[in-house]
């Protein structure tokens, strides 16, 4: 089947590829509700070499940069106590941690999570992060802009392949609280 967005000849719905995915990804499809259908979550497979937004959307073409999602791992901080949480914004877009994210966790400090807290407490691989089948008591902040998009192409657990799917699943996920302005545009900061 061909993906709904991008150049991919080969979107496999994501349950019938089930061994393609970290075990947490697969578990959280497999588990799939919502009123999004678990095969409109669309599996691509991808050269794990391009993996990173610039140089991705440089191979399968620059439109895909505004249909496509950054999901990053922040560490918010206030007193002795970190929260870890998930913000998925549009690629084009960076996170605002110090503003949108420190507020909604009510954080005295915030910033990204080392890579080791962010791989080793999702199960999921740097540069392949998704907010499907994150631990349920992370808070998952999404972006407006990404729910209000059509199709969007996010990491799938690994740094070979992505996930498509449509953008107001983001707002299904456990967890998931849609907030305007969680994207700024990368020109403002």
């Amino acid at each position: 089947m061909r993906a709904p967005i991008g150049d991919f000849d080969n979107a496999v719905p994501a349950p019938d590829c089930l061994d393609r995915l970290t075990e947490p990804v697969a578990a959280a499809v497999r588990a799939w509700q919502g009123s999004v259908p678990a095969d409109q979550l669309l599996y691509v497979d991808t050269d794990p070499e391009i993996a990173d937004t610039a140089v991705f959307v440089e191979h399968h073409g620059r439109d895909l940069l505004d249909r496509s999602a950054n999901c990053v791992i922040v560490a918010g901080k206030r007193g002795e106590e970190t929260t870890l949480a998930a913000c998925v914004v549009r690629s084009a877009t960076r996170v605002d941690v110090n503003g949108a994210v420190r507020r909604h966790l009510g954080a005295r400090k915030a910033r990204f999570a080392d890579m080791a807290v962010a791989t080793g407490e999702s199960g999921m691989e740097y540069g392949g992060i998704t907010p499907i089948g994150l631990p349920a008591d992370w808070p998952l902040l999404v972006d407006a802009a990404v729910v209000d998009t059509d199709w969007v192409l996010v990491g799938s657990g690994r740094r070979r392949g992505k996930l498509i799917l449509p953008g107001k699943a983001f707002a299904e996920l456990p967890g998931a609280v849609v907030l305007e302005g969680l994207g700024v545009d990368v020109a403002a900061g």
